[in-house]
């Protein structure tokens, strides 16, 4: 029974993650999320409702749109993919619970924010904003988590980043700033040590590769948002048992 509900949220996960696809086409140019509805952004037309079930959709018209001929591109496929199995992993790690609701609302926060910044090197306010009020707003009633432990974990998060935009110009953004502020608050202290860890090393390794393989230069700009994003994922479903693994092994 549990597979199958794991499933199922998982279904719900990849609808929400068509909608996240909205969100990461328009926001960025200042577009409404709600009108219009759902169109080729080639020949306009709007789109059936069988032209919008995530990825089957796109397989089945074969990533391309069905009047005009236009590529849809597979970031949209796998943005719902990757939601839909988001979501699932969710569901089997807190069960029906709030938990379950409060990480995937903070998941979806965190894909918009991790593509924006990715395609366009930007963490938006409209985003960002909004998800630090909700992370304020559940505070007070995250479970497992004292409020103490998670306004500390935000203002720890905030001071990190924001003393490295101003100590190394160019290397972090203010977006990358308030978005660490939010996954501070979203996981606590001291679990923030833990996501920004695994943030720096895991970016400063692909960084490096991409580096080595001549893809970047030193001079290009890298999006940091992504490795953060992947880090908070990593605090938010296994951030408790890594920090007792790691504690177990220095005590």
């Amino acid at each position: 029974m549990t597979s199958v509900m794991a499933a199922a949220y998982g279904v719900l996960g990849a609808l929400v993650g068509s909608f996240l696809n909205v969100c990461i086409d328009r926001l960025p140019a200042g577009e409404s999320i709600v009108k219009p509805g759902s169109h080729c952004p080639s020949c306009g037309r709007p789109l059936g409702a069988y032209e919008m079930i995530p990825v089957l959709s796109f397989l089945v018209l074969r990533g391309r749109c069905r009047t005009c001929g236009a590529a849809i591109g597979w970031r949209a496929p796998l943005v719902e993919l990757a939601t839909g199995m988001l979501f699932a992993l969710i569901f089997l790690r807190f069960g029906l619970s709030l938990s379950t609701l409060l990480v995937s609302a903070y998941a979806s926060f965190l894909i918009v924010m991790a593509l924006t910044d990715l395609e366009h090197h930007r963490i938006l306010n409209s985003v960002v904003l909004p998800a630090i009020a909700v992370a304020v707003l559940a505070a007070f009633v995250t479970p497992g988590r004292s409020t103490l432990q998670l306004a500390f974990g935000g203002g720890l998060a905030f001071l990190a980043l924001f003393l490295l935009a101003v100590l190394v110009p160019g290397g972090m953004g203010m977006g990358d700033v308030k978005l660490a502020a939010f996954i501070g608050l979203i996981v606590g202290f001291p679990q923030i040590g833990l996501v920004l860890l695994v943030s720096f090393v895991v970016g400063g390794l692909i960084a490096g590769g991409l580096w080595a393989a001549g893809v970047v230069s030193r001079g290009d700009r890298i999006a940091f948002g992504p490795y953060l994003a992947l880090g908070a994922l990593v605090g938010l479903l296994y951030g408790d048992q890594l920090m007792a693994l790691w504690l177990g092994r220095i005590v």
